[in-house]
C-alpha cells in the first residue's frame, strides 16, 4: 500500500513542479480514495468528503473536524500512511481555510474542486500494479454477486425485489451501490437507464449498475430470459457485443479517445445499426468515478496505459457492458462472465469472453 501511495505522491509533486504549485488539496471522495489506496472520507454517498488531504513538497496532511478525526486515525489509518492530522471543532467554519493557509503560506494551492480538477483527475488514469490487482478482485466479486442474484430471479418478481437482491448480494461483499438498474420485458427497449419499479417480470429482465469498493467503481449488465431466444434476438445481442469489443480493442494507449469512439461508430454502421449510435452515450474511462467522462467527439487527450474503461454500446433492446483495463499488450477483464454462459468474440485477432444471455425455463 505504501508503495502505491508513494507512486501517487510522486505524480502529484511532479504536477506541482510543472505548474508552480506549493500544495495540492484533495477532498473529493474519488481522489481521497485514490491517494489513500481505498480510503473513505464521506458520510453521505453523494456528498463532498469530510476530510481533505494536503500534499506539499515534503509533507502530507489531513484536514478534518473533531467528528471525523478518530475514524480517520483508527480506521482509515491516515497517520500510518504518513498524513499528519489537523482537526478543528465541527462548528468552526473557517478552520479548513485557515489551516491550509498556514501550511502553504504562498497560497499557491491546486484544489480538486477548482480549475485544476481535470489535471488532478488525469493522475488517476494509469493504474498501478496494486490497483489492478485490487480492481480485478473487486470485479470478480461483483460479477459473482450480480450473476448469483440473476440465478434467483423468477417470473412474478418485481423489479424492486430484483434490485433488493442485487443490492444485498453486493453489500455482502463490501460493494457500495452507486446505481442499480432493472428492466422487465418491454421496459428494456423503452429506457436506456431503467430505474427499478414495481413492474413484475414476465418473460425477460435486464440488470446492471455501478458498484464501488475501495474507491474503485465497476459497471456491468446482464440478461435473464425465460424463453429460448430467437435467432434474430441472439444475433442482435451478439452484434452488440461485437461493437463493445471493438471499443475495447480500439482503446489502446497513445490513441485518442475520439479514435476509439469512431471505431465503435463505424462498427454500428457496418453491422446495420447506424441509427442506434445516437440513441445513447457510449461510455468511456472508469476508475474512481462511474465514468471519468463520457467520451464524445470533442473529448481531448489520449488514452493512458493501464487505463480502465467501461464502454456501454446499446441497440434498442440490448446493451453490452463490462469493465476492463486496457494496456498496450492486452485488454484485462475486470468484470466478466463468472457463472453465466460465455460468448466468445474475436476482433482483430483478440479474443474476448463475454457473458451470454442466461436462459431459465
Amino acid at each position: 500500500m505504501k508503495r502505491e501511495i508513494e507512486i501517487k505522491l510522486s505524480r502529484i509533486r511532479t504536477l506541482m513542479s510543472e505548474k508552480g504549485f506549493d500544495g495540492v488539496y484533495l477532498k473529493g471522495q474519488d481522489n481521497f480514495a485514490w491517494l489513500t489506496a481505498g480510503g473513505r472520507n464521506y458520510v453521505g454517498m453523494g456528498a463532498t468528503g469530510n476530510c481533505g488531504l494536503l500534499v506539499t513538497a515534503d509533507k502530507c496532511y489531513a484536514v478534518t473536524n473533531n467528528i471525523e478525526a478518530p475514524r480517520m486515525r483508527d480506521e482509515e489509518h491516515l497517520e500510518e500512511l504518513g498524513f499528519e492530522i489537523h482537526a478543528g471543532v465541527w462548528h468552526d467554519a473557517t478552520f479548513e481555510k485557515r489551516t491550509i493557509a498556514a501550511l502553504v503560506p504562498s497560497g499557491r494551492v491546486a484544489y480538486d474542486t477548482g480549475a485544476e480538477a481535470s489535471l488532478i483527475q488525469k493522475l488517476r488514469f494509469d493504474l498501478t500494479e496494486d490497483e489492478i490487482e485490487r480492481y480485478r478482485e473487486i470485479g470478480k466479486d461483483a460479477s459473482v454477486a450480480m450473476e448469483e442474484a440473476a440465478m434467483r430471479i423468477v417470473p412474478g418478481m418485481s423489479e424492486y425485489e430484483v434490485a433488493a437482491d442485487i443490492i444485498a448480494s453486493m453489500e455482502k461483499k463490501g460493494l457500495e451501490i452507486l446505481s442499480c438498474m432493472v428492466a422487465a420485458d418491454e421496459r428494456i427497449a423503452l429506457y436506456r437507464h431503467p430505474l427499478p419499479t414495481s413492474r413484475k417480470i414476465k418473460n425477460r429482465v435486464q440488470i446492471g449498475g455501478n458498484f464501488r469498493r475501495s474507491g474503485l467503481v465497476i459497471c456491468l449488465t446482464r440478461y435473464v430470459w425465460f424463453y429460448e431466444p430467437t435467432e434474430a434476438e441472439l444475433k442482435q445481442y451478439h452484434d452488440n457485443q461485437v461493437i463493445d469489443c471493438t471499443y475495447m480493442n480500439a482503446s489502446r494507449p497513445g490513441e485518442t479517445f475520439t479514435a476509439a469512439l469512431e471505431a465503435g461508430r463505424r462498427k454500428y454502421a457496418e453491422l446495420g445499426y447506424a441509427d442506434e449510435f445516437d440513441k445513447h452515450h457510449q461510455g468511456g474511462p472508469i476508475g474512481y468515478q462511474g465514468r471519468d467522462y463520457r467520451v464524445g467527439f470533442d473529448t481531448p487527450g489520449t488514452i493512458s496505459d493501464h487505463q480502465a474503461f467501461c464502454w456501454n454500446p446499446s441497440i434498442t433492446g440490448t446493451k453490452s457492458e463490462d469493465t476492463v483495463i486496457c494496456t498496450k499488450d492486452e485488454v484485462i477483464p475486470v468484470t466478466g462472465p463468472a457463472i453465466f454462459p460465455v460468448n466468445t468474440i474475436e476482433v482483430d485477432g483478440r479474443v474476448f469472453l463475454r457473458p451470454g444471455i442466461l436462459v431459465r425455463k
